[in-house]
C-alpha cells in the first residue's frame, strides 16, 4: 500500500523527493500518513478534495483484497 500511495503522489507533485508515506498497522486497520511539500498540498488535495477522495478510493479498493480497512491521512 505504501508504494501505491507514494507512486500516485509522486506523479502529482512538483517536489517528488519530499513525498513521505508512513504506515501504522493496528489489527485489521491500516493508517497511511502522506506528507508532501507545502507547495504541493493543493495538488494532492485537489479542488473540493476530489483528488484526495480518488486516491482514497483506489487505496480502499486495493485494501479490500487484503481484508483490511485502510485510512489515508494527508498532512
Amino acid at each position: 500500500m505504501k508504494v501505491l500511495v507514494e507512486s500516485i503522489a509522486k506523479a502529482l507533485v512538483d517536489h517528488p523527493e519530499d513525498v513521505r508515506v508512513t504506515e501504522v498497522e493496528n489489527g485489521r486497520s491500516l493508517t497511511l500518513k502522506l506528507e508532501v511539500h507545502a507547495d504541493d498540498m493543493g495538488k494532492v488535495i485537489g479542488k473540493q478534495g476530489r483528488i484526495a477522495k480518488a486516491i482514497r478510493s483506489v487505496v480502499n479498493a486495493a485494501g479490500a483484497n487484503k481484508d483490511k480497512r485502510i485510512n489515508l491521512e494527508i498532512g
